[in-house]
C-alpha cells in the first residue's frame, strides 16, 4: 500500500485517490523568464518519478504542470533585455522542454500557460468578490485573507504570524497588509487583458487555482511543488479555490526539498546556481538525474563535487556489470537453474526479492534512495558471484543474467535511469571529461595500445608502468577476457 507524506496534515498517510484507479495531479511549473537551474530540475524529476510510479501501480494519471508566462519578473526581464515578453517566455519554455528531454522527464498530460487562461481567472475572481472574499480597489482586486477562516492550514502558522513571512506589497488601497493581488490594473507599457475591473493582468497565485480546477476539478488528488511554495503560493491557492467553491481544494500536498550549495538553497536571488544545461554539459544528464533521485525527494540534497562523483561511480558500477553480463550466454532452458554454492544462493535470493524490495521502498513515500539501495546490493552480490566463476559459464550464471534483465525494465521505467547501452554511457563520459578537463583521449587510447603490445610481448613491467601512468591521468582500465581493455575516467 502506497503511503505519502502530506504537508497538509504533516504526517504520512495511506494514498487513497478520490476516484478508484484514477489520480489527478497538479504540479507548479516554471516562471519563464530565465534559464532553469538544478533546483527546477529536482522538482521536475521528483514529480516525474511520482507520475511514473503511479502509472506502474496501474493508476490512470492526469498530470498537469503549468507555465507562468506573465508576471513581474517576466515584465522586468523583457524591459532589461529589450525582448518582447511573448518571445522571452517562448524562448525559455522551449529551453526548459529541451532540458526535460535531456533529463528523461516524461511530458505531463497537459502543460497549460497562464496567458491562455485569463477568462478562467477572471471568472474565479468574480466569484470571490460575490462571496465577499475579495474586493476591488483603485489598483486592482485583492483577496481578503482574514475572510478565510482556515488561512494558514498548510503552512501551520497562525494568521498573526504570517504577516512577517508574506511577500507584502506596499499598497495604500489594500484593506489589510496580508491581502494579496488577484488582478493588477495595467501600467503604461505592460501587457494587459480586458476584465470587469479594467485592463490589467492576473496576480501570480490565481493562475494555479484557476488552471488546476479547470483541468482536474475540485477537489483533486495531489498538488506538488518545491517547499518554498508552501507559503504563500500554495496557501493562497487553497484560500482562493476554497473561497470561490466552498469545497476542499486538494487531498494531498507533496513538496520536494531544496538543492543546496554550501548549505544554502540554490536560487537565482542568491546567485549561487548552475543552469541545467551547464551541469549536464559538465556531468552528463543521466548522472545528474541519478544524483537527484539518490536522496528522498522530500529531503534537501547537496550539490558538491564529491556527491556528483559518487553518483557517477554508482552508474559506473551498474554499467560495468552490464558489460560483464554481456559476455554470458542467454538463458535458453524453461527450468529454473538450481543454486548450489553459498554465493549462488545469496544471489538467487537477492534477485528473487529485488522486485519486492523495490516496491516496498517506493511505497514508503516514493523512497528512491531505498529502491536504489536494494538494486546495488544485488549488483554487489552479482559481481561477487561473477568473480567466483573464473571463466566458467554454468547454467546458473545464464539464469541469473536472465532474471536480472527481467527486473531492469521496472527500474528504467519508474526511475528513468539505467536507460543507456554501456558503451554509449562510457563514451559520453569520455567526451565530457575530455572537454571539461582537457583530457587527450587520443593519447589515452595510444597508451592503452602500447600497454597491450607490451603485455603481448610479456613485458609486464612496462605494462604496469603504463597502467600507473594512466592512473595518474585519472584513467582506470579493465582487461576483458577477450583481450580488449575498457577504460573510464575516475
Amino acid at each position: 500500500m502506497l503511503k505519502v507524506y502530506n504537508s497538509l496534515t504533516q504526517k504520512k498517510e495511506k494514498f487513497v485517490p478520490l476516484t478508484d484507479k484514477k489520480v489527478r495531479m497538479y504540479v507548479c511549473g516554471i516562471t519563464a523568464y530565465d534559464s532553469c537551474h538544478l533546483g527546477h530540475a529536482r522538482a521536475a524529476i521528483a514529480f516525474d518519478v511520482v507520475y511514473r510510479y503511479l502509472k506502474f501501480l496501474g493508476f490512470q494519471v492526469d498530470y498537469i504542470r503549468n507555465y507562468t508566462d506573465i508576471d513581474d519578473k517576466i515584465i522586468n526581464r523583457s524591459k532589461e533585455s529589450g525582448m518582447p515578453w511573448k518571445e522571452l517566455t517562448g524562448r525559455y519554455i522551449k529551453e526548459y522542454q529541451e532540458d526535460m528531454q535531456s533529463l528523461n522527464v516524461l511530458p505531463p498530460t497537459r502543460e497549460p500557460r497562464a496567458t491562455e487562461h485569463i477568462p478562467h481567472m477572471t471568472k474565479a475572481i468574480q466569484k470571490l468578490i460575490e462571496n465577499k472574499m475579495a474586493y476591488a480597489s483603485q489598483t486592482g482586486v485583492y483577496y481578503s485573507v482574514r475572510s478565510f477562516k482556515d488561512y494558514g492550514k498548510l503552512s501551520h502558522k497562525k494568521i498573526e504570524e504570517l504577516e512577517s513571512g508574506a511577500r507584502i506589497e506596499i499598497d495604500e488601497t489594500k484593506k489589510d497588509p496580508l491581502d494579496f493581488a488577484l488582478w493588477k490594473k495595467a501600467k503604461p507599457g505592460e501587457p494587459e487583458w480586458e476584465s470587469p475591473w479594467g485592463k490589467g493582468r492576473p496576480g501570480w497565485h490565481i493562475e494555479c487555482s484557476a488552471m488546476s480546477t479547470e483541468y482536474l476539478g475540485q477537489p483533486f488528488d495531489i498538488h506538488g511543488g518545491g517547499r518554498d511554495l508552501i507559503f504563500p503560493h500554495h496557501e493562497n491557492e487553497i484560500a482562493q479555490a476554497e473561497g470561490a467553491c466552498a469545497k476542499s481544494f486538494c487531498k494531498y500536498f507533496l513538496h520536494n526539498g531544496f538543492v543546496n550549495i554550501d548549505a544554502e538553497k540554490m536560487s537565482k536571488s542568491k546567485k549561487n546556481f548552475k543552469t541545467i544545461k551547464e551541469v549536464i554539459a559538465e556531468r552528463d544528464a543521466e548522472v545528474v538525474r541519478y544524483f537527484l533521485i539518490s536522496a528522498h525527494y522530500g529531503s534537501p540534497i547537496d550539490f558538491t563535487d564529491r556527491n556528483m562523483k559518487d553518483a557517477r561511480a554508482a552508474l559506473d558500477r551498474y554499467y560495468l556489470l552490464q558489460q560483464r553480463l554481456s559476455a554470458l550466454p542467454d538463458f535458453k532452458s524453461s527450468k529454473v537453474a538450481k543454486a548450489e554454492s553459498g554465493v549462488e544462493k545469496e544471489l538467487a535470493d537477492s534477485l528473487k526479492n529485488l522486485p519486492k524490495r523495490f516496491q516496498e521502498a517506493m511505497d514508503e513515500d516514493f523512497n528512491t534512495a531505498g529502491a536504489l539501495g536494494g538494486l546495488f546490493e544485488t549488483i554487489r552480490l552479482f559481481n561477487k558471484y561473477l568473480d567466483s566463476l573464473q571463466g566458467k559459464n554454468p547454467p546458473f550464471a545464464s539464469w541469473a543474467k536472465s532474471e536480472w534483465e527481467k527486473h531492469q525494465k521496472v527500474f528504467q521505467d519508474v526511475l528513468g535511469v539505467f536507460v543507456s547501452k554501456p558503451e554509449t554511457y562510457f563514451e559520453r563520459l569520455k567526451k565530457i571529461h575530455a572537454k571539461v578537463h582537457r583530457v587527450d583521449v587520443a593519447l589515452i587510447e595510444k597508451k592503452i595500445e602500447e600497454r597491450r603490445q607490451a603485455r603481448h610481448a610479456k613485458d609486464f613491467k612496462l605494462g604496469d608502468e603504463i597502467r600507473n601512468e594512466l592512473l595518474k591521468m585519472g584513467v582506470e582500465i579493465k582487461d576483458k577476457p577477450d583481450g580488449t581493455t575498457e577504460w573510464h575516467l575516475r
